[in-house]
């Protein structure tokens, strides 16, 4: 299994564990040396599991051998949990490419296909997958909203909860993603007061009890990112996240083990370079507000494993 190169490890016994003891773990994406930097730091400090997850556009921008290399350097052991996750694999082919990488696990995306054909492209990648150690999520239903130029969906579909158990002992994937009322993007609520369909997540958890369940478009936008970027240039408005206590509440309390995050850490970044620079305009050293940055998603990373996931050991 090449990830094991890399000390890296499958999501199988962190997800058993995460059931067992009620919590959820983190899947923080990231861009770049610096958001690696933060979520791993900020990992290592809460000693959580965490899934480090890279989507297929990320991955063309940081290069393939890039990439690894940013993996190796951090000389990461087994004993640390973590993952290295492909984010929305849109094909077989990319899913492949992550595994023969050294991605510990992948997630083939393909919800916006019909149910049966859903099932064969699902089917297909995790038995290439297994044969590798690698494990595999898919997605069942539909989430609204853009988290980059290759997942986006201007529908939303909840998931079937009868469809879900059909689907999981058609494809033998080893988590599923459902949709029961987030969404990718900033704009995820219409109010705060707004909730997501645990009814429907009840209902699945029936079909499939102790069954690896993952929430995307879950980040929680945090508000005083929002203000941040917004008083510094920035035209960021109405933006609303999952509220905490209802990611809380699926963290520990259902069949949710993992819940991904990606916004967050991007409103972080940018509100923190933005402030830097309007408060140094003549400042042109990427060092200072580049670490700036790094610090304020390692700072929020850690505030979301300890109070939203409930990972930290």
């Amino acid at each position: 299994m090449l990830y094991e190169k890399y000390g890296l490890v499958n999501t199988t016994n962190m997800f058993g564990d995460a059931l067992a003891r009620h919590y959820a773990v983190g899947a923080f994406n990231f861009y770049n040396l610096e958001t690696f930097a933060a979520i791993l730091g900020a990992a290592r400090q809460t000693k959580s599991p965490i899934i480090l997850a890279v989507s297929e556009s990320a991955l063309k921008y940081i290069s393939d051998d890039m990439l690894m290399a940013i993996v190796g350097g951090a000389h990461i052991t087994p004993d640390e949990n973590v993952a290295l996750h492909l984010d929305h694999g849109h094909s077989f082919e990319a899913c492949a490419q992550a595994i023969d990488l050294g991605f510990s696990s992948v997630m083939i995306d393909a919800s916006n296909l019909p149910f049966d054909e859903n099932v064969a492209l699902s089917a297909r990648v995790v038995e290439y997958a297994h044969a590798h150690g690698v494990s595999t999520e898919a997605e069942l239903g539909t989430l609204r909203g853009r988290e980059d130029e290759n997942t986006f969906s201007d529908t939303e579909l909840y998931t079937n909860p009868s469809d879900a158990a059909d689907f999981v002992e058609k494809t033998g994937v080893d988590s599923l993603a459902v949709a029961i009322g987030t969404s990718h993007g900033a704009y995820k609520m219409k109010s705060d007061k707004q909730e997501l369909r645990f009814d429907i997540l009840a209902k699945i958890m029936n079909y499939l009890p102790n069954f690896p369940l993952v929430l995307h478009g879950a980040s929680s936008i945090p508000q005083q990112f929002i203000q941040t970027i917004n008083e510094n240039g920035g035209e960021i408005k109405n933006a609303l996240g999952i509220p905490t206590d209802q990611l809380q509440r699926a963290a520990s309390t259902t069949n949710i083990c993992k819940i991904n995050v990606d916004s967050d850490s991007r409103l972080a970044f940018t509100a923190t370079i933005r402030k830097k620079l309007a408060e140094s305009p003549s400042n042109f050293n990427p060092r200072d507000y580049l670490a700036a940055a790094m610090e304020t998603v390692y700072a929020n990373t850690m505030y979301e494993i300890i109070n939203i996931m409930g990972s930290a050991h």
